[in-house]
């Protein structure tokens, strides 16, 4: 580990690193633009200019690795003069959209001015040039040439992260701009990335734009739950409401970047259509009940089936979009409550959905099958829980986050599953198996809720609830629990924390964990 001092401040820092990422390590901010850690380093910018003593000149620190005994000065006459100057330069034909853009308060031009420049532009307003504004490039973006500073992050994405090399930097000299080649729009499942690492306004998303202020926007750290591959990602909320969707960095599964499919899967999640209450069929319409009484008419019906026809009357089938912890919840529920182990997977994916490629994408868009499958449910297992609705041993099925009607289609949901005496739904939305049911008990999507997901190598990763479920949703394990108490009069625990340590216990494949050991990145249930 190689010794450096940064403005006086003794650093121990891995040989591999640059002297931007070890001042980081000491806490020292150097300024940079082109410079990001899942690309290239083309050193253009020249904003992370610093003083090394014994080198000749200043030094670009994004290119310049650490050595034992090197001395950097950061702040030093000549950096800081290096620092105003790379600013001026840049802000020459910068146009004044600080008021009305959507990047103010994420901006890096802003910022480092503030911190590193103050003095006024020397250059007239109007001999500024002009380049083009708000250009509709495809996939969702929007392009403004005239705010771009050509730092080539963009460019870089596209040719070596998708190597699709969409954009390309156009002319010369201050006629510089970054563009497609003509009759060529993006197209790129990846693209909004290159939104991501924008340090300006130059690439702004069209579906984000003039939505919402990024400064009043609060973040949670959760998993993208749009496919099987867990991306680790940051949820952006405001009063309840999603906003976006940004990657976060997890080097064990999706480095710094994310599909486009997962970043906008967060309206699905908040339709209109979402349940607020428990509701129970009443002359053929769905009816609100509260919660007291939702428990207490489950519970009756379960107690019923099982004096009339035994314990396995009553199955349950699973979704492979619950969470670790409420699958467990519920399987409990089922074995100790109900005494019954007929118990049903499901993982499906909606006709049309994107296949495997060689980045992130997953076609099975599942969070969870992985999960599942090491609590030992039995994969799928609808086949088999229909031949007991068939020939007359079910009677009763609970259902979680399982859209049979869906995955299925109503005609053979209707032959598979018609015959059932009493159906029992717990999901987040009013969707065709809820109006089959004879109870619906509204619980929280995964934005709503703590615990954890699988992915498809095995790395169990936390999710952590943004903001309560709307209404009088509860999360499925507090609704699994309340039913548990009806049946045995037993207190199950509600909490996520609580679900995944008697977990740990029951369960050999998360043997020694815990969801606070989990940390941001997850750890993989083999090395557990």
């Amino acid at each position: 580990m190689p010794k450096l001092t940064i403005d006086g401040k003794e650093v121990d820092a891995g040989a591999h690193l640059n002297l931007i990422q070890a001042a980081e390590v000491a806490g020292i901010e150097i300024p940079h633009y082109c410079f990001h850690p899942g690309l290239s380093i083309p050193g253009n910018c020249r904003m992370c200019l610093v003083e090394v003593e014994k080198a000749p000149k200043l030094q670009i620190a994004c290119n310049t690795r650490v050595a034992e005994g090197m001395i950097v000065h950061t702040r030093s006459p000549k950096a800081t003069a290096a620092q105003k100057a790379v600013l001026e330069f840049l802000l020459i034909n910068h146009p004044i959209d600080c008021p009305v853009c959507d990047q103010a308060g994420e901006c890096k031009l802003q910022d480092y001015y503030m911190d590193y420049d103050q003095q006024p532009s020397r250059f007239p307003l109007n001999e500024k040039n002009r380049k083009g504004k708000a250009i509709d490039i495809g996939s969702d973006i929007i392009l403004d040439q005239e705010r771009c500073i050509l730092c080539a992050r963009c460019t870089r994405f596209f040719d070596e992260i998708t190597k699709t090399s969409e954009l390309a930097i156009f002319e010369r000299a201050d006629h510089n701009r970054i563009d497609i080649s003509p009759g060529q729009p993006v197209n790129n499942k990846y693209a909004c990335n290159t939104v991501d690492i924008c340090p300006v306004g130059a690439l702004t998303e069209k579906e984000f734009r003039f939505r919402m202020r990024v400064w009043y926007l609060h973040k949670t750290s959760s998993v993208c739950g749009a496919c099987e591959r867990g991306c680790s990602i940051d949820i952006h909320h405001q009063r309840g409401r999603i906003y976006r969707f940004k990657p976060r960095f997890n080097p064990d599964v999706n480095s710094y970047w994310m599909c486009d499919e997962g970043r906008h899967s967060f309206p699905d999640l908040q339709h209109e259509t979402r349940l607020t209450a428990p509701l129970v069929q009443a002359k053929d319409e769905l009816v609100a009940e509260t919660w007291g009484e939702a428990v207490l008419r489950a519970g009756a019906a379960i107690e019923d089936f099982r004096r009339l026809y035994g314990p396995k009357s009553i199955g349950a089938i699973i979704d492979a979009h619950s969470t670790n912890e409420e699958a467990f919840a519920l399987k409990e529920l089922m074995k100790s409550a109900i005494g019954s182990d007929r118990i049903a997977t499901l993982s499906w994916s909606p006709p049309g959905a994107s296949g495997d490629d060689d980045l992130l994408i997953r076609a099975n868009k599942n969070p969870n099958t992985r999960g599942l499958a090491a609590l030992g449910l039995a994969a799928d297992g609808i086949d088999s829980m229909a031949g007991a609705v068939a020939s007359g041993e079910l009677k009763m099925l609970i259902t979680l986050r399982a859209d049979l009607v869906a995955a299925l289609g109503e005609e053979e949901f209707v032959k598979r599953f018609g015959a059932l005496d009493y159906l029992l739904v717990l999901s987040t939305d009013a969707n065709e198996t809820c109006q089959m049911a004879n109870q619906v008990w509204p619980i929280g999507a995964y934005p709503e809720i703590s615990g954890s997901f699988t992915n498809f190598k095995g790395r169990v990763q936390r999710i952590n609830a943004a903001f309560p479920p709307p209404g009088n949703a509860l999360e499925a394990i507090d609704a699994i629990a309340r039913l548990g108490r009806e049946l045995d009069g037993i207190e199950r625990p509600k909490s996520a924390d609580a679900v995944f340590a008697s977990m740990a216990k029951e369960e050999p494949a998360f043997k020694g964990l815990s969801l606070d050991g989990l940390g941001e990145h997850g750890v993989d249930l083999a090395s557990s």
